[in-house]
């Protein structure tokens, strides 16, 4: 098993930036295929961007291209996403995710782990 740790969220005004940071325990996080997902007030988690688990290839969700980086750090077992430009509309709990056995992965259901989330708020 891997555990995932989140850290990085907060209270942000628009037009700001943040950096999440997904720490991973327990096994080599080059085993895994990773993602970031998100849940907003009274909506279901969507995905926001995937990493392969060699890092060579990104994946992002639509409103987030261009304003937010995937990137990982394998020899420090550590995730990371750059968000940039922030928006009201990217209000949520963030969430950190590992898939096993998997290249890359952007489905909820292909997710294995998942992290306690960490949350980000952009002011308007």
């Amino acid at each position: 098993q891997v555990q995932l740790v989140e850290s990085g969220g907060g209270l942000v005004q628009a037009g700001g930036s943040l950096r999440l940071s997904c720490a991973a325990s327990g096994r080599t996080l080059s085993r895994y295929a990773m993602g970031w997902f998100r849940q907003a007030p009274g909506k279901e988690r969507e995905f926001v961007a995937a990493i392969s688990r060699g890092g060579g290839s990104t994946a992002y969700e639509d409103s987030v291209k261009g304003r937010f980086t995937i990137s990982r750090d394998n020899a420090k077992n550590t995730v990371f996403l750059q968000m940039n430009s922030l928006k009201p509309e990217d209000t949520a709990v963030y969430y950190c995710a590992a898939a096993q056995d998997r290249f890359k992965a952007t489905r909820i259901g292909e997710y294995d782990y998942w992290g306690q989330g960490t949350q980000v708020t952009v002011s308007s």
